[in-house]
C-alpha cells in the first residue's frame, strides 16, 4: 500500500452516512495517484457504530480496500490511534477525525505538502493562513492555549500541536512510540517526532465544528494530561541543557546519558 487513511471512531453511528458520502469520492480521486486502503477503528462504541461502519463500507459497491478494527471496550483516542497505525500498511499514513472537523476533501492538499525532506505534515488552523469556523470557545481555549505552550517548549515555527489530521511517513510511524490513551496522543506523537529530528511541515487548514453528535473530549482530564506532558518536555529540555554545559566544561559524568522524553 502506498497510502493508508486511518479513522478512529467512537459513538459516531449518526455520522457514518456523512463519512461515506464525503470520504468515498476523495478516496476514489486518490486512487489515481496511490494504491490506497482505509482503516476504521471502532473504539468500543455502544451506539451501533460498528454495524453502521461495516454496512456502509463493507459492501461490494465500495471499490477501495477497507479494513475494520475493533476494541471491545472504549480505550481512548490514543489507543485507537495505535491500533490504526499498527494495522496500516501504507508508506504514507494519514490520520484524520471521523467527526468532520477537518474535511476529507483536504487530504490531497495535505499530501501535497509531504515533499522531499518532510516527514510529517500536520493540519494547522492556528497558522496565519489557517482559520477556525464555528468551533466552541472552550475547545479553542484548550487547543490554542496548549499549542502556544508547546510552541514555547518545542518549536515556535509550528503553530498547531493538537490536530489529529496529519500525514506521516512510515519511518515515523514505525520508530516513534507514544503512551497516551486519550486526546494527548496526537500531540505526544508530534512532539516526540520533532525531538527525534523528524522534519514537520504545516498545512494551513480550516478547523470546523462537528455536524453531528457531541465531542468526546473530557476537558479537565485532557488539560491535566497536557500539563503533565508539558512538564516532562520542560524537564527533558533542562536535562539536555545540563548535559551540554557539563560537556562544555569537561565535567560530564561517565554515567550521564541523555534521557528521551
Amino acid at each position: 500500500m502506498d497510502l493508508s487513511i486511518v479513522l478512529p471512531c467512537y459513538n459516531e453511528a449518526e455520522n457514518i452516512a456523512k463519512i461515506r458520502r464525503e470520504l468515498l469520492p476523495v478516496a476514489t480521486e486518490l486512487t489515481r495517484d496511490y494504491s490506497l486502503e482505509v482503516v476504521f477503528v471502532d473504539d468500543g462504541s455502544t451506539d451501533g457504530t460498528w454495524l453502521a461502519l461495516t454496512e456502509a463500507f463493507g459492501g461490494a459497491d465500495v471499490q477501495i480496500p477497507v479494513r475494520f478494527e475493533r476494541h471491545r471496550a472504549n480505550r481512548g483516542l490514543g489507543a485507537a490511534l495505535r491500533t490504526g497505525l499498527s494495522a496500516a500498511c501504507g508508506e504514507v499514513v494519514v490520520t484524520t477525525d471521523s467527526d468532520g472537523t477537518y474535511k476529507f476533501s483536504e487530504i490531497p492538499a495535505l499530501l501535497s505538502c509531504l515533499v522531499s525532506g518532510v516527514d510529517v505534515v500536520t493540519a494547522s488552523p492556528y497558522h496565519p493562513a489557517g482559520s477556525v469556523a464555528g468551533v466552541p470557545a472552550y475547545r479553542l481555549v484548550l487547543s490554542r492555549g496548549s499549542s502556544t505552550i508547546y510552541r514555547l517548549l518545542v518549536d515556535w515555527r509550528v503553530h498547531t500541536y493538537t490536530a489529529l489530521f496529519r500525514a506521516y511517513r512510515r519511518a515515523v510511524v514505525e520508530s516513534i512510540t507514544f503512551e497516551a490513551d486519550g486526546f494527548l496522543a496526537g500531540t505526544e506523537l508530534l512532539v516526540k517526532s520533532m525531538l527525534a529530528g523528524y522534519h514537520v511541515a504545516e498545512y494551513p487548514a480550516i478547523l470546523h465544528s462537528r455536524s453531528f453528535g457531541v465531542s468526546k473530549a473530557k476537558l479537565v482530564r485532557t488539560i491535566l494530561a497536557h500539563l503533565r506532558f508539558q512538564v516532562r518536555i520542560l524537564l527533558h529540555r533542562l536535562h539536555l541543557t545540563t548535559l551540554v554545559r557539563q560537556m562544555q566544561t569537561g565535567r560530564m559524568s561517565e554515567c550521564a546519558e541523555p534521557r528521551f522524553l
